[in-house]
């Protein structure tokens, strides 16, 4: 008997609340499509991707033609056209896209090519690889039909221009937002995507989270999918999205995983890290969740027949 308690007592004390809803017990979310993404340019982003679904496009359509609306906008200067460019001039983009299936692909320091999450997409698709990158990235593009575009903008080029004689170093949370797109089909699958020009002024041939699955982005269809923004590093370092996806499988609900992942990166950095990271995440059966480190972090969610812009506080 005594034995007993004590086995029981020491279940008690590592079990969480949430350690009970295990992935395995939730229903899929069916005929109801969800479309989560990162910042207030997601919330166009939502709209396009919706209009995919409700033509009978899947997840990936959708997450990809989200992602395309972003990177389309001039007046972003975060992602695709009109992107801030790095320390010497060039604008250059890391995307990346994983379905339903499990299968991925990815794009990183891409130039000249104004949608590299439909490249992303093309090297998941038709080639046996994961990532392409660089010069090799753009001539898989350019076989694909892809034309070369001039990616900087005139704005960009003064806000560059202005930046060179200050050469202040400049933060990701002044100068970089990531669009990343979470998509739940009428089917119940799920999709992601995620792009981004990058940290503004960046060293030349810097890569961040925005490429790397398990990083940026996450996927599984039998559990739920997550992505980052935020300082890529860190999130690479932490491998953010598989983490969040992982402690869901686990039983956190989407919330307490994203909050969870932030705090193994506070852990990290001895208690105050001084970057952003932000997390957003979609369970099998249509729950959201978000959090970030600090200050505040906006996401849009379209559920239900709405869309709506949501801000969160960091947890620190």
């Amino acid at each position: 008997m005594k034995r007993r308690k004590f086995l029981m007592a020491g279940l008690a004390s590592v079990t969480s609340p949430m350690m009970f809803a295990k992935s395995d017990k939730l229903k899929k979310n069916m005929n109801n499509p969800v479309i989560l993404s990162t910042w207030n340019f997601g919330m166009p982003a939502n709209v396009e991707a919706m209009r995919i679904i409700d033509n009978g496009g899947n997840a990936m359509d959708a997450a990809e033609a989200g992602a395309r609306h972003a990177e389309s906008d001039i007046e972003n200067n975060s992602v695709g056209l009109g992107g801030l460019p790095d320390e010497l001039g060039y604008v250059t983009l890391d995307a990346c896209v994983m379905d339903s299936t499990g299968n991925a692909g990815s794009v990183a320091f891409l130039q000249d090519i104004k949608h590299p999450v439909s490249v992303a997409r093309m090297v998941m698709e038709e080639t046996k690889h994961v990532m392409l990158v660089g010069e090799g990235a753009k001539e898989f593009a350019k076989s694909k039909g892809f034309e070369e575009v001039n990616l900087l903008t005139e704005k960009s080029e003064n806000e560059w221009k202005k930046w060179l004689k200050e050469r202040r170093e400049m933060t990701p949370h002044e100068t970089h937002d990531t669009l990343s797109v979470l998509v739940q089909d009428k089917e119940g699958n799920l999709a992601g995507a995620c792009t981004t020009s990058g940290w503004a002024y960046k060293m030349h041939g810097r890569v961040g989270d925005s490429p790397i699955i398990g990083a940026a982005l996450f996927v599984d269809n039998e559990v739920g999918s997550a992505a980052a923004t935020g300082l890529g590093e860190e999130v690479i370092k932490s491998t953010g999205s598989f983490l969040v996806v992982e402690l869901m499988r686990q039983g956190y609900s989407p919330n307490e995983a994203c909050k969870e992942a932030l705090n193994r990166v506070i852990k990290a950095h001895g208690g105050s890290p001084d970057f952003q990271i932000g997390y957003i995440a979609l369970r099998k059966d249509g729950e959201v969740g978000a959090a970030c480190l600090k200050w505040s972090f906006d996401h849009a969610i379209f559920k239900n027949g709405i869309n709506k812009l949501h801000n969160v506080k960091g947890i620190m």
